[in-house]
């Protein structure tokens, strides 16, 4: 099935069942009145949503309305802990070369991850905020997971289970600020504003022979001002696989319901699939023609991200945002 949130209802929005094709919703307030509720109970939950899905495809649901993407704030419009991975080998490569970085040791054998801000994130079509047009804003292409209570120790072959949801993510990072802070040895803070998901997010089963459990084998498309950037496939080149991602997180801690895990900007070796930031096309532009001519974004830059079918049906809506200052 296919949830949403309604930027109305207070921080955490409102909850709502979207139809396949994501033209109807509906509100289900005496199932779930948020996704947070939803997902913390999503056992008892999950069988009365898709009764609801199913009536919403078949045009039988009383109460639905158009589907407006406009009218969502993220599924999950804020959540208790968001983390970000790094799997994709040949983007944390090229990343970290562009800083002038040396790769960690041990970076074959341990998923880097980090714990990112997630107190707000912003809806699918509304404008990115950033605090100034020099900082190298870059988008990074995801598909993340949002898992049930997981508990300390979980296995990487106990952790599939636990995977409920999937989502389309925009990471955004700024360029110029990794340079400094990242040497400091602390991680990520300043560098990592909010970010984005698509405009609804789809459990498993609705991805048929794409998911396998572990990753989500599509391509994911992204463009900036409608030029196309790349469109890597998800399942390529993924050194690590969500369930050892939600292991090694769970490893020292349990993780709470609603926990939003990224795998990094999907990347393939194969360059003719493109690129899922711009770091990416700048450190291939320096290699090829000695000097990058992909600019950062700037202010009043559009960034789209999708995820579509082989028959080319959009799976969980686009990512659809404008660059703006902040405060405009």
């Amino acid at each position: 099935m296919k949830l949403a949130s309604l930027k109305s209802g207070g921080r955490d929005g409102t909850l709502v069942v979207v139809d396949r094709n994501l033209a109807q919703a509906v509100a289900v307030p005496d199932i779930a009145a948020t996704m947070q509720a939803a997902i913390e109970r999503w056992e008892q939950v999950a069988p009365a949503l898709n009764a609801v899905y199913h009536k919403l495809n078949a045009g039988q649901q009383p109460g639905a309305i158009a589907f407006n993407v406009d009218a969502l704030a993220s599924p999950f419009p804020r959540s208790y802990q968001f983390l970000d991975g790094s799997v994709y080998l040949h983007h944390m490569e090229k990343a970290r070369k562009a800083r002038g970085a040396a790769m960690p040791a041990n970076y074959k054998t341990e998923p880097l991850i980090y714990q990112g801000l997630s107190d707000g994130f912003i809806g699918p079509t509304e404008p990115m905020p950033m605090p100034s047009d020099s900082d190298d804003a870059d988008y990074e292409a995801e598909v993340a997971i949002v898992v049930d209570d997981v508990p300390m120790g979980t296995t990487a072959a106990q952790a599939g289970a636990h995977i409920k949801l999937l989502m389309l993510l925009n990471d955004y990072t700024l360029r110029a600020i990794t340079k400094t802070e990242l040497p400091k040895g602390f991680g990520f803070m300043q560098a990592k504003p909010t970010s984005s998901f698509s405009p609804v997010a789809v459990t498993p089963d609705e991805l048929g022979p794409h998911w396998d459990g572990t990753k989500l084998s599509l391509p994911i498309v992204s463009k900036i001002n409608g030029r196309l950037m790349g469109q890597p496939n998800a399942g390529v080149d993924m050194f690590f696989s969500y369930p050892q991602l939600i292991a090694h997180a769970a490893r020292t801690r349990k993780l709470g319901a609603g926990t939003i895990i990224g795998a990094g900007s999907v990347s393939n070796q194969d360059e003719a699939a493109g690129f899922g930031c711009i770091a990416e096309a700048r450190i291939h532009e320096e290699m090829g023609a000695g000097r990058a001519s992909t600019p950062f974004l700037r202010f009043g830059d559009r960034v789209t991200i999708e995820m579509r079918d082989p028959a080319g049906n959009t799976l969980f809506g686009a990512i659809d945002q404008v660059i703006r200052a902040e405060g405009s």
